[in-house]
């Protein structure tokens, strides 16, 4: 299982049928910022550690190789993250 301990690069976990996880895979996706993206939809281990790391059964979880997430973000809340890490100017 993939936890946030061991994150090298962003993780987003998500689901095809969810409008959040789309909204936020296209703003990464329109910002240039690469991430792994996660099914949780079709993989129950994804699906637990995304409950694990954010405690909740709510996706998004944006995953940082900080360490940090975010779960469910208004594209202004993860645009401020990412610049907070320096992906973004």
């Amino acid at each position: 299982m993939t936890t946030a301990e061991n994150v090298t690069e962003i993780l987003f976990y998500g689901a095809e049928w969810c409008g959040d996880c789309r909204r936020s895979k296209r703003q990464l996706e329109d910002l240039g910022v690469s991430f792994s993206y996660l099914d949780v939809e079709n993989n129950d281990d994804y699906r637990d550690a995304a409950i694990e790391i954010s405690g909740k059964a709510s996706i998004p979880v944006i995953v940082f190789a900080d360490g940090t997430h975010v779960v469910e973000p208004s594209n202004p809340d993860l645009s401020a993250k990412l610049r907070e890490l320096g992906l973004l100017n």
